[in-house]
């Protein structure tokens, strides 16, 4: 039996009207290529990381500044909304604990956060966790 026009029509609809609520996919490699330089602090506060390069290449995140901490490059998820990206990631370090980073890219602009949950030890068993802001333009 062969599906009437409407039928097929009232599909398509659905279909459609399924597709637009879906959320944007990640796309991979959104962000590679792109380099910025910026500030980051503790929430609250002044800038006290300085001028660190955050770095967006083969589907990995770097913050050159959390190299002396010891922290990994991390796999970026990123989708794009308009002219606005948004992306997460988490970088490691053995010794440090793990930073989880959430931010959107618009024009040159990279603005974000990063929460520090830091590694417990003897005298600190259950740390809590700390919250960072970053600001950063495209390097030129």
């Amino acid at each position: 039996m062969r599906p009437s026009v409407l039928t097929s029509k009232f599909v398509l609809i659905v279909l459609a009207a399924c597709l637009a609520v879906i959320p944007a996919a990640a796309l991979p490699g959104l962000l590679d290529g792109k380099v910025f330089i910026g500030d980051a602090g503790e929430k609250g506060k002044p800038a006290d990381e300085k001028d660190d390069v955050i770095t967006f290449q083969d589907g990995m995140f770097h913050s050159k500044v959390c190299d002396q901490w010891g922290y990994s490059k991390g796999a970026y998820r990123a989708t794009a909304e308009g002219d606005v990206i948004t992306f997460e990631t988490e970088t490691v370090s053995p010794k440090d604990g793990r930073l989880v980073w959430k931010g959107t890219v618009k024009g040159d602009s990279l603005e974000g956060v990063f929460t520090h949950y830091r590694k417990p030890w003897l005298l600190r068993r259950n740390p809590a966790p700390i919250e960072h802001w970053v600001k950063a333009k495209l390097k030129p």
